[in-house]
Parts: structure tokens; sequence; C-alpha cells
């Protein structure tokens, strides 16, 4: 019997995972990935690498992706709040250039599995936030892709932290720099 819920979203290939949770007086106790599981719920790969960073309030990490070798992840919050976005960036695919966002947190427990071949983000909206994923495949530093986290061609509608508008972000120079949606084709 699968211990976990699997939502599908409007872009395909996206899907939003939530966990059984088995709690008493002393905690709780969650598996946070089961290969059987998931290749039930047709995720079914071999995961190489696991990472974890930790960021505070308003910092926006994104929009990544690998470009000769794409990365399947499985992302979840281990300690505070995110919204995580995925942007297609499959050639062919109808979703081209559509986004989906989601609340990931140490309270809602879920998780966001993104497709290779998809632009990844998030923002802080918790003080501090621990975040975790698994990849498919391995970094390679030579091979990063990016696009502009505010384009303007694929309209992100970011949650904002508390008190915060895009002017009070902490954006990476790097991430400050990447090109529009336009710039890939």
């Amino acid at each position: 019997m699968s211990k976990i819920t699997v939502e599908t979203c409007e872009i395909e290939g996206l899907k939003v995972i939530t966990p059984s949770v088995f709690g008493d007086e002393r905690g709780y106790f969650m598996e946070t990935y089961n290969q059987n599981d998931f290749k039930e719920a047709g995720i079914d790969m071999d995961f190489v690498q696991d990472n974890q960073s930790s960021s505070k309030k308003g910092v926006l990490r994104g929009l990544h992706f690998q470009i000769n070798y794409p990365q399947d992840k499985l992302v979840r919050v281990v300690s505070g709040e995110v919204f995580d976005v995925a942007v297609d960036l499959r050639e062919g695919s109808k979703t081209y250039g559509k986004w989906y966002g989601v609340r990931l947190s140490a309270e809602n427990r879920k998780q966001f599995f993104i497709p290779k071949n998809f632009a990844h983000g998030f923002i802080v909206l918790s003080e501090n936030a621990e975040f975790a994923y698994k990849c498919a495949d391995f970094y390679h530093p030579n091979d990063e892709g990016g696009i502009a986290w505010n384009d303007p061609d694929i309209g992100v509608e970011w949650a904002m932290p508390e008190g915060m508008t895009a002017k009070d972000l902490i954006i990476s120079e790097k991430d400050q720099k990447w090109p529009g949606i336009k710039a890939l084709k």
C-alpha cells in the first residue's frame, strides 16, 4: 500500500507529493522517499545525488537548469517555507514557457517532482529555510543554464515574503544576469 498521495499539475510531468505522516505524543515519522511507492506513482528513476541548502528570508534562487545533463529533481523543505517554481523548457511541449508554483514547508511536508528539462527556482518565505533535493543526474558545474526569474514572457507570480517587495529580494549576481526565455530559442 502506497504511503504517498500524488497530485498532478496542469503541466504534464510535474507532481506534488504528500507523504503519509504517522504521529503520536513522541513526534512523527514519515518516509521521504520509497522507490517502490514512487515507481507505483509513475516516478521511476534512480536518484544519484542529494543536495541541501539553507537560505534566509527573501532569498530567491533560480531559475536554473542543466543544459546537456538535465536533472529530474525531487525537492522538499526540511525547515521553514518556500514558494517553489518550475518552468517547462521541453522543446515541442504544448506548455513550453508555462510555470507552476507550490508552497513547500516543513509543516505541510509536501514534495515537488520536477522532470528534466524544466527550469527551477524558489523564494524563501520564512525567516530561514532548509531546502533538500534529490537529483537523477550529477551536477556538472560547466553545464549551468538559467532564465530570468522575472522574465515577463513567463510571468511567474512569485509569492512574496511578508513585509517584502521584489526590490527587497536577495538574488545572486549570477541569477540577476540570466536572459529571458526568448534567448533559449
